[in-house]
């Protein structure tokens, strides 16, 4: 194929590039705001809430104790200050007051005087805590890699419109004899590689979303 015209896949993703259509992929809008109430949906808050349920525990109490009442979500679709700051230093910044573990229980404070039901309430409020703190990491995680990956998105789409340029007057230097086939080949490989690296970011991108809709409870 050396010396020959842009093959029809090339020429393709140039006249997709000068369309708009690879280049100008957008994430998918996101609203400022999200409630952290979102994540009381998701299976495994859910399925710790059962467990403290049969514990005898207060749930309302329970999530007043633990569950964190903030906005995941600024006005650009990044993460909250509120978020990030639950996770300063790299630790769980919510800390719980020991009196507000009293209420909890307080429906079963009977039976939790038996060694055996204290044990399985402290194991209860212990995988709640876990649950908890899954889901804010996991909306944290997923919101972070949202913001690298609209950096890499626009860097690729960039990449894109630059190499189909470079494809397209390579070609027709060719045309006129003025470039080599080395240099048309060559042009045609950077072409190749930019779409691959577009449709790599692409797929991060909807994976990302996808991650994002599971953590906030979708």
């Amino acid at each position: 194929l050396l010396g020959q015209p842009l093959p029809a896949s090339a020429q393709g993703a140039l006249r997709a590039t000068q369309q708009g259509g690879l280049a100008r992929q957008q994430f998918a809008p996101l609203p400022a705001g999200l409630p952290s109430d979102l994540l009381t949906h998701r299976p495994d808050i859910r399925q710790a809430e059962q467990a403290l349920i049969a514990a005898n525990a207060n749930i309302g109490a329970a999530r007043a104790a633990f569950f964190p009442r903030i906005s995941l979500t600024t006005g650009v679709g990044s993460a909250s200050s509120e978020l990030s700051g639950l996770f300063k230093d790299g630790s769980w910044g919510w800390t719980l007051s020991p009196q507000l573990l009293l209420p909890i229980f307080d429906a079963g404070r009977n039976q939790s005087n038996l060694d055996g039901a204290r044990v399985t309430r402290d194991i209860a409020v212990a995988q709640y805590e876990k649950a908890i703190q899954s889901a804010f990491r996991e909306v944290a995680d997923a919101l972070a890699t949202r913001d690298t990956l609209a950096l890499q998105l626009q860097a690729t789409q960039a990449l894109l419109t630059a190499e189909s340029e470079r494809a397209h007057l390579t070609q027709l230097r060719f045309d006129a004899g003025a470039a080599s086939q080395l240099e048309t080949l060559d042009a045609q490989r950077s072409l190749f590689a930019a779409q691959q690296a577009l449709v790599q970011t692409r797929l991060a991108v909807l994976q990302n979303q996808i991650a994002l809709f599971k953590a906030l409870g979708g």
